[in-house]
C-alpha cells in the first residue's frame, strides 16, 4: 500500500491551461502524483485561471519562447512520466516540446496532447469549445425541448468527460503499457474532445438499430417520450425525475399514485400521451418536499432536481467526501469538490491548497539549480 495515493511518485509536467488538461492533471494529482503545472505569465491577465483545479499541484510561470525557458523545460522534462500539453495542433513543434524533441531525451516520456477535434483530420485545425464539439458530434442536437432549439448544457460535458476524463485513462493505460515494455518506452496519446463525445451515441444508436425509430430531441425512449424517463413540475415550481425503466419500478410507482391499471402500460404507444399529462397533473397537486418524503423511501426510481447549492449541502455527497469542507489560505470557510474514484487501498486525498499563479516558479528554479536573479528573463 501507497501512503500517499496510488500514483505516488510519477511526475506529471501539465502545459495546458484552461479546463480539459488541468482538470486530468488534478485527477492525477489527488491520486498522488507530482504535479508540476507551467503557464506562461502572458495568459495571468485573460480571467480563466481556474485556481481550484491547482490543488495538490505545484505552479509555476515560464516563457517557453525563450531559449532559457527552453533549457528550463527540457530539465523539467527529462525526468517526469508524463507531460500534458493543450495547444492547437502544430503549436507544440513550432515551440520545440513537441514528443518527438522531448523522447529524444527522455524515451519513457507519456505525452498527452488534448484538443478539440484531434492532431489530423479535415477539421484538426479548426478552433472551437465545449458548445461546438457537443454540436459537431451530434450530442447537442439531442438536448432540449422537441419543438425548440438545442439546449446548451450548464456544465462542460465534452471538456471533462470528453477530455480530461478520456485522457486520464490514457495516461493510465500508456502507464501500464510501458511497466510491460522490456525497455520502458512511453508513447503519444492523441486526445480529441469531439471524438469522446461520439462514444456518447451508444445507447441512442442501439435503440435507433433496435425500434427502426431516428432518435430526435425529447423524444427517444430515454428523452421525455415515455412517463416512465421523464421530469415533472411540482406545486411550488420544483423539479423531480422519474427513471422507472424496469416494469416493477414503474408498476410500483402507478399503485403508489393510484393507478395500477398504468402498470403494463408503461411503453404503449396509444397511451403514452395520457400517462405523461396524468403524471404531468398529478406531480402539480403537491410541493417538491411532500412528494420527496414519498418516493425517496420508495424503489421507483425516483431523485428531486437539485439545485447546486442543495447538493453541496446534501448528507449523502458530504458523507461520501464528494463535497469537503474546508478551510481556505485566509481562514475563510471553503467547499472543495472531492475525488470520484474511492481507491480501498490508495485512496486519493487533498493534500494541499490551490496555488496562485507561478507561486512555486522559484522554489523549482532553485531546485534545478537555477538561481532566482538570473531566471528572472524566461520565467514568462
Amino acid at each position: 500500500m501507497f501512503d500517499k495515493g496510488a500514483l505516488k511518485g510519477i511526475k506529471v509536467l501539465d502545459l495546458s491551461r484552461m479546463l480539459p488538461g488541468p482538470y486530468c492533471s488534478m485527477i492525477l494529482a489527488d491520486h498522488g502524483a507530482e504535479v508540476i503545472a507551467v503557464e506562461s505569465r502572458r495568459f495571468q491577465g485573460d480571467g480563466l485561471f481556474f485556481n481550484d483545479l491547482n490543488r495538490n499541484k505545484r505552479h509555476m510561470s515560464l516563457d517557453l519562447k525563450n531559449s532559457k525557458g527552453l533549457e528550463i523545460f527540457f530539465k523539467l522534462a527529462k525526468h517526469v512520466d508524463v507531460i500534458i500539453e493543450g495547444f492547437r495542433p502544430g503549436v507544440v513543434k513550432r515551440l520545440g516540446v513537441d514528443y518527438g524533441s522531448v523522447k529524444k531525451i527522455n524515451p519513457s516520456v507519456i505525452y498527452c496532447s488534448i484538443t478539440g477535434y484531434g492532431q489530423d483530420g479535415p477539421l484538426a485545425d479548426r478552433v472551437g469549445h465545449d458548445i461546438n464539439y457537443l454540436a459537431q458530434a451530434g450530442i447537442l442536437d439531442l438536448i432540449g425541448p422537441a419543438d425548440g432549439a438545442p439546449t446548451v448544457p450548464a456544465v462542460q460535458l465534452a471538456d471533462i468527460a470528453g477530455g480530461s476524463l478520456q485522457s486520464v485513462i490514457g495516461i493510465m493505460m500508456a502507464l501500464y503499457a510501458r511497466e510491460k515494455h522490456p525497455e520502458k518506452l512511453g508513447q503519444y496519446i492523441d486526445i480529441a474532445m469531439a471524438d469522446g463525445m461520439i462514444g456518447f451515441h451508444a445507447l441512442p444508436y442501439f435503440l435507433e438499430k433496435e425500434t427502426g425509430q431516428v432518435q430526435k430531441r425529447s423524444n427517444t425512449m430515454l428523452s421525455h417520450r415515455y412517463g416512465c424517463y421523464n421530469t415533472y413540475k411540482t406545486a411550488d415550481g420544483r423539479f423531480l425525475a422519474i427513471g422507472a425503466v424496469e416494469n416493477r419500478f414503474w408498476s410500483k410507482l402507478c399503485e403508489v399514485l393510484g393507478k395500477p391499471e398504468y402498470g403494463k402500460a408503461q411503453y404503449d404507444e396509444n397511451v403514452r400521451e395520457e400517462i405523461i399529462e396524468w403524471l404531468r397533473e398529478t406531480f402539480q397537486k403537491e410541493p417538491l418536499s411532500k412528494w420527496d418524503s414519498l418516493l425517496s423511501a420508495l424503489e421507483v426510481c425516483y431523485a428531486p432536481v437539485q439545485t447546486m447549492t442543495e447538493v453541496f449541502r446534501d448528507e449523502h455527497f458530504l458523507e461520501r467526501s464528494m463535497v469537503i469542507k474546508n478551510k481556505g489560505a485566509d481562514g475563510s470557510d471553503e467547499v472543495s469538490l472531492g475525488p470520484a474514484v474511492k481507491l480501498g487501498g490508495t485512496p486519493a486525498s487533498l493534500r494541499t491548497e490551490p496555488q496562485g499563479f507561478g507561486q512555486s516558479t522559484s522554489e523549482i528554479l532553485q531546485e534545478l539549480g537555477f538561481g532566482i536573479k538570473r531566471s528572472g528573463n524566461f520565467i514568462g
